[in-house]
């Protein structure tokens, strides 16, 4: 069978799976099923532990931890020492997937003008920066063909009031791709990219208040009437990885199953006007 994404024996690193439901999960198995050699990065021990549990069932061996990296990227000397491990256990990498977010929701909804200084600024730096951050300390070590996956979302203009102020984050990021791939340009062709998945059934996404409300609207506005899944997402950031996207760079590609375009769908007009 041919070898369509050409990512067999390709180092990738994949940043932020937490369980079964996780993007960054997902997108480990469609690496792994495509051939490439998928290093899990995630936060603490306590993570390795749970994903390396995940790992040990999936492949049906044990100790598949020892080979997971810990990093926590609101500490810059974990940032420093997490890529002077890949350099020593790997060399070279061929790109990575930051599939990490963060918003401090435990004091529920609130609106976007009574956000706390230090809850916004903790989510870009979480959220953002660390984007930023990690592509500097491994750009020595990525393959000048390489590529960059960042995970955003759909629609940074809808304000979706139980969202928060994590779509002006997530704009910020977007921006983030943009320019990263324009200053790693002057001296490599690696290329950063983003995906714009709408709303997903996550643990992560469990957290934000009323979620649930917003998921179902969202699966009656696709055009297809289903939720958009993990896996669909999965493979679009698997594709922007290869060199069969080689012509993608600085780009955010939308993946909502239509939702986009379908805000007058026929159904959620006749539900919302009837008495």
């Amino acid at each position: 069978m041919t070898d369509f994404l050409q990512l067999k024996d390709r180092t990738i690193l994949v940043f932020g799976a937490a369980n079964r439901k996780s993007v960054a999960w997902h997108v480990g198995r469609v690496l792994d099923e495509a051939g490439a050699r998928v290093v899990h990065v995630v936060r603490n021990e306590a993570r390795r532990e749970e994903v390396g549990k995940l790992l040990d069932k999936e492949r049906g061996i044990k100790g598949s931890q020892s080979a997971i990296l810990c990093c926590d990227v609101e500490r810059q000397t974990e940032i420093d020492a997490l890529a002077e491990a890949v350099k020593q256990r790997h060399g070279k990498i061929h790109g990575f997937v930051h599939s990490i977010a963060f918003a401090n929701y435990r004091e529920g909804f609130k609106k976007f003008h009574e956000v706390q200084r230090e809850d916004f600024l903790q989510a870009v730096n979480v959220s953002c920066f660390s984007f930023i951050a990690l592509s500097n300390a491994l750009k020595p070590l990525i393959d000048p063909d390489g590529a960059a996956v960042t995970i955003g979302i759909s629609d940074m203009r809808m304000a979706a009031e139980n969202y928060g102020y994590m779509a002006p984050v997530k704009a910020a990021l977007d921006s983030a791709v943009v320019f990263l791939a324009k200053s790693f340009a002057s001296d490599t062709r690696v290329r950063f990219n983003a995906v714009g998945p709408s709303l997903l059934k996550t643990s992560a996404s469990a957290g934000i208040p009323a979620y649930m409300d917003s998921y179902l609207y969202a699966e009656m506005a696709t055009l297809r009437h289903r939720a958009l899944a993990t896996e669909e997402v999965a493979n679009v950031v698997a594709f922007l990885l290869s060199p069969r996207s080689s012509g993608i760079n600085a780009q955010r590609l939308v993946i909502d199953a239509g939702m986009g375009s379908n805000y007058f769908d026929r159904e959620i007009v006749k539900k919302a006007t009837k008495t």
